[in-house]
């Protein structure tokens, strides 16, 4: 069996996908009647939407087939993703890459696929479209048109939830991404009686970097430091941009002793990044850090507050030690 490739931008294909706030939500119509439709075309047994995290695909939709995720290691469609059009397997028995996959060998029995790449702002493919069938099947150019027309559909459903929760210059949640993701963070923690921290980024002296260079330059650092924080922080943190060059970080079930290592792993990478650039302006910003518990009354509007005067404070030191 053939290890599925990781795709050389995977960390902001994770950060697209992830922004888009869909993963593990329930079953939505507008996918659903798109995986049931394609299923009654093709005649096939088993179609799916499928969404590829760093080490699972997760079914956002699914017909003829129960589990709702399988390991990413062996997934079909982790192989979909590496390729700009419809990815196809005639005959999986008969296919070195896959015929010793246990999707293969044991249930599904997977002998035929077909999987159209389901892509973001053009580059970014997330997940699949994808058709599965027992039997070798061969897929004529007018199957792939039309498997195509019904993947573009589902990225129509993609895009429009992307439109409402991305921040389309850095690629991570924006402010309403980040307030539905907490919200559902929040709400586990209290379940499960577990603590959780907000960290409150503002970038420093920001303006002088506009002023002195050009807004596409502040836009490529903005860029930066989103990505640096996606290194910085867990795949399960809420990562995301409020607005202007104001960022956060919701770190949910840890312990303050995490948070402080957290955030010093942060400004460790900080630095190796400005040490990386000397030529452009250094890449600065106050942080300020609240701290949650399960039977506290703070809401995260409270938290927020919170995190953001505790940045200010920060702030004003850092102002008052700029060289004049």
């Amino acid at each position: 069996m053939q290890l599925p490739p990781i795709p050389e931008n995977e960390l902001q294909r994770l950060a697209t996908l992830r922004a888009l706030n869909i993963l593990d939500t329930d079953a939505e119509e507008r996918f659903d009647r798109i995986t049931r439709l394609t299923r009654r075309i093709f005649a096939l047994p088993i179609c799916v939407v499928t969404l590829v995290d760093a080490n699972r695909q997760w079914f956002k939709s699914r017909q003829g087939l129960e589990v709702t995720e399988t390991p990413r290691d062996i997934s079909f469609c982790a192989h979909a993703i590496n390729h700009d059009g419809v990815f196809i397997v005639h005959d999986a028995l008969k296919d070195p890459r896959f015929q010793d996959n246990p999707l293969v060998t044991e249930s599904p029995h997977i002998r035929f696929y077909a999987g159209y790449p389901l892509t973001i702002h053009g580059e970014y493919r997330v997940g699949t479209l994808c058709l599965i069938g027992n039997e070798p099947r061969e897929f004529s150019d007018d199957d792939i048109e039309t498997l195509t027309d019904l993947g573009q559909m589902v990225e129509g459903e993609l895009i429009s939830i992307a439109q409402n929760t991305l921040d389309p210059l850095t690629l991570i949640s924006n402010r309403r991404g980040f307030e539905l993701l907490a919200y559902q963070s929040l709400a586990s923690c209290r379940r499960t009686n577990a603590e959780a921290a907000l960290v409150f980024f503002d970038l420093d002296f920001f303006k002088e970097v506009n002023d002195s260079f050009g807004h596409r330059k502040g836009d490529q650092l903005l860029y930066d430091f989103a990505h640096i924080l996606m290194a910085a922080f867990r795949e399960s943190d809420v990562i995301a941009r409020l607005g202007g060059d104001e960022f956060v970080v919701l770190l949910s079930f840890v312990h303050r002793d995490t948070v402080n290592f957290a955030v010093e792993r942060f400004k460790l990478l900080l630095t190796q990044y400005n040490q990386q650039h000397p030529e452009q302006h250094p890449l600065d910003t106050s942080i300020g850090v609240a701290h949650w518990s399960p039977e506290s009354d703070i809401n995260l509007d409270d938290l927020l507050d919170m995190a953001d005067r505790a940045m200010y404070r920060e702030k004003a030191v850092h102002h008052s030690n700029k060289p004049e």
